[in-house]
């Protein structure tokens, strides 16, 4: 086994609690599917958020799907003036098999950030 980082993001129409949880649940769950991730491979995730996002923690999505025993950090995206709105991001540490080759996830209108990773989208 190795330790993994892995990045992810995802957009909300709104900044409204039900809409962060949902897209950050999607957002985990796709991450974990396309790396093959459980819980008991998980080692933190840091999450965070746009400056126009305050309705709701992404970590509380986390600890729903049932992640309460991984370390769970949010925080602040930095404002650069023109960025993309109303997104979540995660990096997720991990261990995974040696010669696993990491998938990055990204969703929604999140897609423009990494054109350049084949098969984020």
């Amino acid at each position: 086994m190795r330790l993994i980082a892995l990045r992810g993001a995802t957009t909300v129409e709104r900044n409204a609690a039900d809409d962060i949880l949902e897209a950050t649940e999607e957002l985990m769950h796709e991450v974990l599917a396309r790396n093959g991730l459980g819980a008991d491979d998980l080692v933190s995730c840091i999450f965070t958020l746009t400056e126009d996002l305050n309705a709701e923690f992404p970590a509380v999505a986390a600890r729903r799907m049932g992640l309460s025993s991984v370390p769970l950090l949010c925080s602040r995206e930095i404002p650069v003036p023109g960025a993309l709105p109303r997104v979540i991001r995660v990096l997720i540490h991990a261990y995974a098999p040696v010669g696993h080759r990491s998938q990055h996830v990204y969703l929604g209108e999140a897609v423009k950030l990494r054109l350049d990773l084949e098969g984020a989208q």
